[in-house]
C-alpha cells in the first residue's frame, strides 16, 4: 500500500510539472504565474521528499550511495536545463544595438536566472528601444522542457504496471520486487521471530510515519527529538548557502570592488553549479569507503574554510572562481550525507528524511531573502560575510549533533541492559535446575 501511495503520488506529480511547464507561456498576467509556479514548486517537493524517503527504506545501510547518486542527477539536471533554455533565452529580434543595453539586459537575464549560463551571441541580446517590439522565443524553452520531463511520469506508471499496482490493468508478468521481498523474507527468518517481533514493535519499516505515532513517542527521548531538529538546521544552513550562492555570487562579481565585466561574471553560476555536480559524482565512490559522519565533518569544515578565504581574498577575482568551485565541491554531499547519516541513527524509520528536506528547501528559500536583503542595504562585502557566519552556525550546530548522538546511543544502551540482563537469566536458571 506504501509502495502504491508512493509510486501514485510521484506519477501524479511529475506529470503535473510537465503540464504546468507547458500553460507557462500561457500566463497572462502575474498572478497565474505566480500560482502555476506554486504548484511547480509544490509537485517538485513532493518528488524530492518521496524519492529520498523511499532510498533510505529501500536500501537502509546502503542508501548514501544511492542517494549521492540521486542527488548528482539533481545537480546535473540544474547545470544542463538553463543550457537548453539559454538559445531562446537570446533570440531577441530586435533592429539596434546599444552597449549599455547589452550588459543592463544581461544583468537582468543572470539576475532572474540564478543558475548556469551558456554564452550565447551575448552581443545580440539587448534592451528593446521604446516603441520597439521584443519579440521572445522563450515560450519554446518551457515546452521543450515539458516535453523533456514527459518520460519520467511515463516511466512511473510503466514501473507501477510491473508492480502491478493499477487496479484496472492487472499486469500478467511476475514483480519486479519479488526477489527482493524472498530475499527480505528469507532474511527475516534468518533473524528469528525475537528479531522480526522487535521491529514490529519499534515500528519496521513497513510504515514511513511509524516513528511519529503516539504509542512509539511515549518512549523516546530528548536526544531522539534533538537530533531530528539539529539535522534539519545543519541543512537549513547548508542548502541555504547553496541558493544564496547560487543566486547572488553573480551580483557580487559585477559590484565593487571585483567589478568583473558582466560577460566573465557569468560562469560564476555555471562554476559553481559544475562544481556541486562533481562533487557529487566524486561522492559516490567516497561513500563506499568512508562513513557519511567523516565526509561530513570534511566537508564541513571545508565550506568554512573556502569562505574564510574568501573574506580574506575578497578582491581578488580568480580567488573569485577558485572559491566557487570549492564552495560548490565542499557543499555537494552534504544533503545525502546527512540524511544518511541521521536516518542510521534512529534505524532507518524514515520519518527524520521529510523533516531533513522539509528543513533545507526552507533554509533555501529563507537564506535568499535575508542575503538579498542585505546585499540590498549593505555592502557586497556582507554576501561573503553573511556566507561565513551560515557556515560557521552550521558547522557548530553539527558539533551538536554528534554530542546528541552520544547521548542517544548511551541512552539506548542503559534501555536496552535491563532486556539483555532478563535474556541472561532465562538462560541461566536452566543450567542451574
Amino acid at each position: 500500500m506504501m509502495l502504491f501511495s508512493a509510486l501514485s503520488a510521484l506519477f501524479v506529480s511529475a506529470l503535473t510539472i510537465s503540464v504546468i511547464f507547458a500553460i507557462i507561456p500561457l500566463c497572462n498576467n502575474v498572478l497565474l504565474l505566480a500560482i502555476a509556479m506554486a504548484v511547480s514548486g509544490l509537485a517538485m517537493g513532493i518528488i524530492d521528499t518521496i524519492a529520498n524517503i523511499q532510498l533510505v527504506t529501500i536500501y537502509h545501510k546502503d542508501s548514501a550511495v544511492f542517494l549521492q547518486a540521486l542527488h548528482f542527477f539533481i545537480g546535473f539536471g540544474a547545470l544542463v536545463s538553463p543550457l537548453i533554455a539559454d538559445p531562446f533565452l537570446s533570440e531577441m529580434d530586435c533592429g539596434n544595438h546599444t552597449a549599455n543595453g547589452t550588459e543592463i539586459m544581461h544583468h537582468f537575464r543572470n539576475m532572474l536566472r540564478n543558475s548556469p549560463i551558456a554564452e550565447h551571441n551575448i552581443t545580440q541580446s539587448h534592451l528593446p528601444l521604446e516603441g520597439e517590439k521584443w519579440e521572445s522565443s522563450v515560450h519554446y524553452a518551457f515546452w521543450i522542457m515539458a516535453l523533456i520531463n514527459l518520460p519520467v511520469p511515463i516511466a512511473v506508471l510503466f514501473l507501477m504496471y510491473r508492480e502491478q499496482l493499477i487496479p484496472c490493468c492487472p499486469g500478467s508478468t511476475p514483480r519486479l520486487l519479488d526477489k527482493d521481498e524472498l530475499a527480505m523474507e528469507n532474511q527475516q527468518g534468518a533473524e528469528g521471530p525475537d528479531e522480526e517481533q522487535k521491529e514490529h514493535e519499534a515500528g519496521g519499516h513497513g510504515d514511513i510515519f511509524s516513528c511519529c505515532q503516539n504509542d512509539n513517542l511515549r518512549g523516546l527521548s530528548v536526544s531522539f527529538f534533538m537530533i531530528h531538529i539539529l539535522g534539519g538546521m545543519v541543512l537549513f544552513m547548508t542548502d541555504g548557502i547553496v541558493g544564496a550562492f547560487a543566486g547572488f555570487v553573480y551580483t557580487y562579481g559585477v559590484l565593487p570592488p571585483l567589478s568583473l565585466p558582466h560577460k566573465l561574471a557569468g560562469y560564476l553560476p555555471s562554476v559553481f553549479w559544475a562544481a556541486i555536480t562533481a562533487g557529487r559524482l566524486l561522492s559516490i565512490p567516497l561513500s563506499y569507503r568512508f562513513q557519511p559522519v567523516r565526509l561530513l565533518m570534511f566537508n564541513l569544515a571545508g565550506a568554512v574554510v573556502t569562505m574564510l578565504m574568501l573574506l580574506i581574498f575578497y578582491t581578488n577575482g580568480i580567488f573569485l572562481f577558485v572559491g566557487t568551485c570549492l564552495c560548490g565541491l565542499f557543499l555537494s554531499s552534504i544533503f545525502p550525507c546527512m540524511l544518511a547519516y541521521t536516518e542510521d541513527i534512529i534505524d532507518y524509520q524514515g520519518c527524520a528524511t521529510s523533516v531533513l528536506v522539509t528543513s533545507a528547501g526552507m533554509g533555501e528559500m529563507v537564506m535568499q531573502v535575508l542575503v538579498g536583503s542585505i546585499m540590498q542595504t549593505q555592502s557586497s562585502y556582507s554576501f561573503l560575510l553573511c556566507g561565513m557566519i551560515i557556515s560557521c552556525i552550521g558547522f557548530i550546530v553539527f558539533i551538536g549533533l554528534l554530542l546528541f548522538h552520544r547521548m542517544h546511543r548511551n541512552y539506548l544502551i542503559e534501555k536496552l541492559a535491563p532486556e539483555n540482563k532478563n535474556k541472561r537469566k532465562t538462560v541461566i536458571e536452566p543450567l542451574n535446575s
